[in-house]
């Protein structure tokens, strides 16, 4: 896909977003601010296109001395609906992927991309396999191939093939069919949680491996 046509359509699309969903995102940092003591907020490190770090912005789902006390590993691979530690407002967000908007900014940056592979956390870069790591060459999605074809009932690895899949495959056409499976996807509250055992064993197997590979 040629890269100019792609971030102007990032530009014009998360520009636009923003200035029509404004009202809605103030209401819902209001909601958080009233649910539950902390900011609406919730900022993480992640890594981008070429292994690049930057900051993600979500709408905060957990109560403010829970994140904080969060493992990053086990959060960033498992998402269960029973957790604890979200609020009331935080598991109406998380049902209807509302808590991903603020990622509208990190479009409009640049740190991140209308489609492409999810942005992972840093300490999980070393449960990447390199057969995977050619999900790096392009910028992290709001939404990407693996959200539409299994989303949360995925492995690790899964998604990982997945990912790889799309920066194969990527186009103009491709990203726009991706977008509108997302929004069927979201509308029908399909996959919002999974397998997590699995996805957590995957995951866990990857950073042995990875561990064994760098102690030889």
């Amino acid at each position: 896909m040629n890269a100019a046509i792609k971030r102007s359509i990032d530009i014009a699309v998360s520009a636009s977003a923003l200035l029509v969903l404004a009202p809605l995102l103030a209401l819902i940092a209001l909601l958080i601010r009233c649910d539950s003591p902390g900011p609406a907020l919730f900022i993480q490190r992640r890594v981008g296109r070429n292994l690049a770090p930057f900051r993600i912005y979500k709408f905060r789902t957990m109560q403010q001395r829970d994140a904080a006390a969060i493992d990053p590993l086990a959060e960033g691979v498992i998402r269960s609906g029973q957790d604890p530690r979200i609020t009331r407002m935080g598991r109406y967000l998380r049902a209807t992927s509302l808590d991903e908007l603020p990622q509208l900014f990190n479009i409009l940056k640049g740190d991140m991309s209308l489609v492409g592979p999810r942005p992972v956390l840093i300490e999980q870069v070393e449960a990447v396999p390199d057969e995977y790591m050619k999900r790096f060459t392009v910028r992290p999605g709001l939404t990407g191939l693996a959200q539409v074809q299994g989303r949360r009932s995925l492995g690790w690895l899964e998604q990982l093939a997945l990912d790889v899949r799309y920066t194969e495959r990527a186009s103009v056409g491709f990203d726009l069919w991706l977008m509108l499976a997302t929004a069927y996807v979201v509308l029908t509250f399909k996959d919002i949680y999974g397998s997590t055992e699995r996805n957590w064993r995957q995951y866990r197997k990857s950073r042995r491996q990875h561990d064994v590979g760098e102690a030889k």
